[in-house]
């Protein structure tokens, strides 16, 4: 009876001596979560003491540095330093009590200790340097890295995890620097250095700084065409069009390339209404001849770039008449027909509304809309062209016609509901203000938010100007000026918003007459007039139905037109603060934020 009861004692010790470890276990995590860290420390003691668990002696190690028994620290790191001089983890711990006991001077000589007996072994390294980094010594871990390098003979290893440690301490320079290192090796990560170092960088002077190093290494590496394309985005970033074109060409030639990359920025050049820059590259893409592959569509985009320059009042006489003789080059050369259909149209705009030859616009127009092989919404919005010709030839039934039979062809559709505000437009031009109100009310349910604005702001302007004798006379004279504007006749447009308020001192329509004198100096290219005018505007005591218009227009001049950044920043969050409900807070955000060198590819 005694033998067997000794028996089941030994076997049931194994089970005792484990329960008893993980109620040791459990203790210490007790004491350690409510934070009881001198009593979780003497637990963990016993612990790593019995098991020689590295997960014991973390938990252990922190008990004693969050109960601030530095002395104990100390004294069992220097024991584990002294069992395993190879490993260099216990000498990181100790670095990491001096730092914390304030003994700085021996936590730095700990930590140049660590950096001189790295050894050569890569993954190694990269451990000692991420448990630095997980105790937030990272200009350690930095010179780790650095050291690293030297220690194999390997200036490009640890290019990622540096580039991580830089971009997180926001230390733009080394930044810069470790990727122009990288892509002397590496042009693949042209990308990722162009969306890193826009979603850091600041201001001009971060840009400066770049520009002045891809200098250097372009002087020592000029073969390397990623220094070249990375210096060629810092210009287009700055909006320095001009150098960033001067690069493309020099790159250009030097590669002898086909123009592909020159093509594309180009493009680019245009779209961020660069047209003079834009203009003389695709000047330049043309002497490669006819036989290269971009000579079409850079003839082509030259001639779109002209013609938006001209929409923004940068031509003179000449340049309007020249331009309209290129379209006319091209109708001549390949016909009119569907794929020159837009060489057509935009002839016919210059014709009307730049030449004042009204009859030969007409004439375009009314051939346009009978071409074959044409989709019918663009048969649809020539003739909504048309019929604005018929207004300005004086016409006003045809145009109505013309209008009408789009609203009908297209009910409920942008094109059709253009077509009933156009309509609506030229009741307002004729003097005909109820009627044209009562049309504006019904497009104020639009769901094209353009024409939806457009008509809520003529309602309102008709409805706030009828009280009285005086103010429908002004709105008169008003609409007359509105239709001059239209007919870009802007000198008449002008002297008559200015006889407004000589013939009717006592109108309210202040506001309506800025908001019309600024978009005609706009259309004239006399962007500081027309910003003076927006200032006014924006700074009466009372905000107008255009208010909001005025601080987007106004944002954009100082952006494109007038080159502050900073001032067009300013009026874009005021917009979207101040006016979150207005059709122009979405790309005002946008423009804000890539002002402000976020990267809203995505």
């Amino acid at each position: 009876m005694i033998k067997r009861f000794v028996l089941l004692i030994f076997a049931l010790l194994p089970l005792s001596i484990a329960a008893q470890s993980v109620s040791d276990d459990d203790i210490a995590m007790q004491y350690y979560q409510e934070g009881n860290f001198k009593k979780a420390a003497e637990v963990l003691e016993k612990l790593f003491t019995k098991t020689k668990d590295d997960a014991y002696f973390g938990l252990y190690f922190n008990a004693l540095l969050k109960s601030k028994q530095y002395q104990e620290a100390e004294k069992i790191t220097k024991k584990l330093i002294r069992q395993n001089p190879a490993s260099l983890k216990y000498e990181i711990a100790l670095g990491r009590i001096y730092k914390e006991e304030g003994q700085q001077d021996n936590a730095a000589k700990t930590f140049d200790r660590i950096i001189t007996n790295l050894p050569k072994d890569e993954a190694v390294i990269r451990d000692i340097a991420n448990n630095l980094y997980q105790i937030e010594e990272y200009d350690v871990a930095i010179r780790v890295f650095q050291q690293g390098r030297e220690t194999l003979g390997n200036p490009e290893a640890f290019t990622f995890e540096l580039l991580s440690l830089y971009r997180y301490k926001k230390d733009k320079n080394m930044l810069i620097q470790e990727f122009l290192n990288a892509l002397s090796t590496m042009p693949q990560m042209l990308a990722q250095a162009q969306t890193v170092l826009s979603s850091v960088f600041e201001g001009d002077s971060d840009y400066l700084n770049l520009q002045n190093a891809l200098f250097k290494k372009i002087q020592k590496q000029p073969e390397n065409e990623s220094f070249t394309r990375l210096l060629i985005w810092q210009y287009l970033q700055q909006q320095e069009y001009d150098m960033a074109l001067r690069q493309l060409i020099a790159q250009d030639k030097r590669t002898k390339a086909d123009g592909t990359v020159l093509f594309e920025n180009a493009q680019i050049f245009s779209s961020n209404k660069a047209y003079d820059t834009a203009i003389k590259a695709y000047e330049y893409l043309l002497t490669k001849g006819r036989d290269n592959p971009w000579y079409l569509p850079s003839r082509l985009s030259l001639v779109d770039a002209q013609y938006q320059a001209l929409l923004l009042g940068q031509n003179a006489e000449a340049d309007v008449i020249a331009l309209a003789e290129q379209y006319q080059a091209i109708l001549k050369e390949y016909g009119s027909n569907s794929k020159t259909l837009f060489a057509l149209r935009k002839w016919a705009t210059i014709q009307a509304y730049y030449l004042h030859h009204l009859d030969m616009a007409e004439e375009a127009l009314e051939t346009a809309v009978r071409i074959p092989g044409v989709a019918s919404a663009e048969i649809a919005e020539i003739k909504l062209e048309l019929g604005d010709i018929y207004v300005l030839t004086g016409q006003p039934w045809e145009a109505i016609l013309v209008y009408g039979q789009v609203a009908k062809d297209y009910e409920n559709q942008n094109v059709g509901n253009e077509a009933k505000y156009r309509s609506a437009r030229l009741s307002f031009y004729q003097g005909n203000f109820s009627y044209a109100k009562s049309q504006a009310d019904v497009l104020k349910a639009s769901t094209t938010q353009l024409i939806a604005n457009d008509a809520l702001n003529l309602s309102l302007l008709i409805s706030d100007h009828l009280e009285n004798t005086a103010d429908t006379l002004a709105l008169k004279l008003y609409a007359s000026a509105e239709f001059m504007q239209f007919r870009n006749d802007y000198k008449s447009a002008l002297q008559k918003l200015d006889s407004i308020p000589l013939v009717n001192p006592q109108h309210s329509l202040a506001d309506d007459i800025l908001m019309a004198k600024s978009r005609i100096y706009i259309k004239k290219g006399d962007f500081n007039q027309s910003a003076a005018l927006l200032k006014e505007l924006i700074a009466h005591p009372q905000q107008n139905i255009w208010t909001d218009d005025a601080l987007f227009l106004l944002a954009g001049l100082y952006e494109d037109q007038l080159h502050q950044p900073e001032q067009a920043k300013i009026l874009y969050q005021r917009l979207i603060s101040e006016f979150p409900g207005s059709m122009f807070t979405a790309e005002a955000r946008v423009h804000f934020r890539k002002l402000r060198g976020d990267n809203i590819e995505s």
